[in-house]
């Protein structure tokens, strides 16, 4: 340490919720801090500062301050892995301190991956179903891995006991309620018509888009048409 190094003569807190601190020195600018990594530091009035221990203060608030913004995202909603490490590079931090950021959350039990992709099938199937290929796309732009979504699409329809059968049905269901009069009345005609062709058409593309293939667009298009007919 060199007689020139620079002493903290104030330490001015910052905000209302005085989460930050500005440090002043007896020479050169202020500069501000979160309180935790001051803390840590255990460095007060009075101290030199010598260049070692100001980068050394600056790592632990880079830190500090990553660690907060992950705390704050999380706190609107659980995120993925991959969720979260996007959003805090959108916010400016270095890739291998959110990396050792999230290794840290994990370990105390604040990122699970498979948590939050088995509430978020969970949420779908009760407010808005979708069949098993949409829910694996949908988690799959949450960074969520193959394993683990087909993991949590398992467990959640058992626990839920509920079949693609059933959600294609509960599908289609909600789209014949939706429909006018003339569209209903297009897809109950039992002759081919341009009008039929369309109305089938909306239906396997609506069903599509929400996951359903195969054998449970084949039932979702039967319930459909049982219900367009009987509306006639």
């Amino acid at each position: 340490m060199s007689s020139a190094d620079p002493l903290i003569t104030r330490i001015q807190p910052q905000g209302q919720r005085g989460l930050k601190v500005l440090i002043h020195l007896d020479e050169g600018e202020p500069f501000e801090l979160m309180l935790e990594a001051l803390e840590q530091s255990r460095l007060g009035i009075g101290d030199a500062l010598p260049a070692n221990k100001r980068h050394h203060l600056l790592d632990a608030d880079a830190n500090v301050r990553v660690r907060h913004a992950a705390f704050n995202l999380l706190s609107y909603r659980a995120r993925t892995h991959q969720e979260l490490r996007r959003r805090l590079r959108q916010k400016g931090f270095h890739a291998a301190r959110i990396d050792a950021c999230l290794d840290l959350l994990q370990e105390r039990g604040f990122l699970d991956d498979e948590a939050v992709a088995a509430a978020f099938v969970r949420d779908r199937l009760r407010h808005r179903p979708r069949g098993r290929a949409r829910l694996s796309a949908e988690l799959r732009t949450k960074g969520v891995a193959p394993d683990v979504t087909q993991r949590a699409i398992e467990q959640v329809f058992e626990d839920e006991q509920v079949t693609d059968h059933q959600l294609a049905e509960e599908v289609a269901k909600g789209w014949v309620a939706r429909q006018n009069a003339a569209a209903l009345a297009a897809l109950a005609q039992d002759t081919h018509s341009p009008e039929r062709d369309k109305a089938r058409r909306r239906l396997n593309g609506y069903l599509a888009r929400r996951g359903f293939r195969g054998e449970e667009q084949r039932h979702a298009n039967e319930v459909a048409l049982r219900l367009a007919k009987e509306q006639r």
